[in-house]
């Protein structure tokens, strides 16, 4: 046996138990994932700092972004940064529809569900080009955008155009940052660029799995 290629492979397992079992307890408190605990925001303030933590205290929201990096950054040029803007644009579509009444049944489901399937495809390197990773992120964009309408329903539009702003800002400044990042290991290592995409396509699969089975309870 090879014990040389062995030990990084065990760690890498025990690695993810670890955050499989982190997941699991984190994933039920943060399953609303408010960040007013659930109060409506009335002010610009806490319109912004509503729409900014969404995404990041959020786990499956934050797991489709981790996603979106690992898929984006295997395509060339400027459509590595282009192809998420359709799913930050779709987030303001979808908490739009979410406002205007219609109804998107089992949102939370689904929400879980393109991260599972977004990590699916990071897992088995079946990386879609350009146009079809765009489609697949304006699917989910409107999803995920359903979602954080319901932290801002009935609000004024002054908060509400804050809302708006900071999820949009902070998903697509955490994206390109991801990508910048990705793109830094890469020109270090190529082994570890892959460690570190596997690690997160796992994660991510996990979390999803988590949220699609909290969604069913």
């Amino acid at each position: 046996m090879n014990n040389a290629g062995y030990m990084p492979e065990a760690r890498l397992h025990g690695m993810l138990a670890t955050v499989a079992g982190l997941l699991f307890f984190a994933a039920a408190p943060a399953f609303a994932h408010h960040a007013m605990d659930g109060a409506t925001p009335q002010t610009f303030g806490q319109g912004l700092l509503s729409g900014l933590a969404h995404p990041i205290i959020g786990l499956d929201h934050f797991a489709f972004l981790v996603v979106a990096v690992l898929l984006a950054s295997v395509l060339k040029g400027a459509g590595r940064f282009l192809a998420p803007l359709a799913f930050i644009g779709a987030t303001v579509a979808g908490t739009v529809v979410h406002l205007g009444e219609a109804n998107i049944p089992l949102v939370e489901t689904l929400v879980a569900m393109s991260v599972v399937v977004g990590s699916s495809l990071v897992l088995t390197r079946r990386y879609p080009g350009a146009l079809a990773l765009s489609v697949i992120f304006t699917v989910s964009g409107i999803l995920h955008g359903y979602a954080y309408g319901e932290s801002i329903v009935g609000a004024e539009a002054t908060p509400l155009l804050a809302y708006l702003a900071g999820f949009s800002s902070i998903q697509y400044a955490l994206v390109v940052g991801g990508i910048l990042g990705m793109d830094k290991l890469a020109g270090r290592s190529g082994k570890t660029r892959m460690v570190v995409a596997r690690l997160g396509g796992v994660v991510t699969m996990l979390t999803g799995g988590a949220f699609l089975a909290l969604s069913a309870i």
